[in-house]
């Protein structure tokens, strides 16, 4: 994975739960493979893809996001290895 890749990725590893103006998600996986991520996200050119499941809804169901992380997006807890 490129230097450039992980920065639009961020924070957002397994586990870890961020929030933004359009909720609050669990980060269930990351995608990097690009066919894959394309494959996921229904466009040609996806370089990766975040499987997430918003935390707000009870009824939240898993989907996938290909946005980068900006600073509107805030780390709620971290994800990654434990």
């Amino acid at each position: 994975m490129t230097t450039d890749v992980r920065a639009q990725i961020g924070p957002r590893l397994a586990g870890a739960i961020y929030d933004n103006a359009d909720g609050a998600f669990e980060v269930l996986a990351l995608v990097t493979d690009p066919a894959e991520a394309a494959r996921l996200l229904r466009r040609s050119a996806a370089r990766f893809a975040v499987i997430v499941r918003d935390i707000r809804r009870a009824d939240g169901e898993p989907f996938a996001v290909g946005s980068v992380w900006t600073t509107s997006d805030r780390l709620v807890r971290a994800g990654g290895a434990r």
